[in-house]
């Protein structure tokens, strides 16, 4: 992989493989990741060399955001739905494959799939001993986003950046 700035230097240190840090000089520092995405495409619509472009998120942080409370009958009706999707499946493929058992294979399957998935839903849940009940979605977040870019490029980066409105 190559960078932006240097087409023949790569991201990644060629003794370790790691990643290294990132090249360039700020041309501008944006709150959200949407708005230092309409900058570089405000430069790209420009004709700038977007190819040595780097959008660096700072102070990167992990948000979980609670979205519901977890109590038994939403873990035994997810189960239960889960449970209910997957024994239809393969009820379904038994009847694609069995010849004369047609609806009985699709009710066999979806039953046995509502009972599995129950019952793996609750052990599940009981395991943890209502030390989590609740339902969070986790998500990769940076207190601000800089735009970097190659120093020959940077002036008129800048320059193009102080024209949005």
């Amino acid at each position: 992989m190559t960078t932006a700035f240097n087409p023949g230097f790569t991201q990644y240190s060629p003794v370790t493989g790691l990643p290294t840090l990132p090249q360039g000089w700020p041309i501008g520092s944006y709150d959200t990741y949407e708005q230092a995405q309409r900058a570089v495409d405000h430069l790209a619509d420009k004709n700038f060399p977007v190819e040595g472009v780097t959008i660096v998120g700072i102070e990167p942080m992990v948000v979980e955001r609670v979205s519901a409370r977890l109590t038994w009958g939403r873990v035994l009706g997810a189960g239960a739905a889960s449970g209910a999707w997957f024994g239809l499946f393969v009820g379904l493929l038994l009847s694609f494959f069995t010849v004369g058992s047609g609806l009985y294979a699709i009710l066999t399957g979806l039953i046995t799939g509502v009972v599995f998935g129950t019952a793996f839903a609750a052990m599940r849940y009981g395991a943890t001993r209502g030390q989590r009940d609740f339902v969070s979605h986790s998500q990769l977040v940076a207190r601000r986003y800089d735009v970097l870019t190659a120093p020959a490029n940077a002036e008129r980066g800048r320059d193009l950046l102080l024209q949005i409105v």
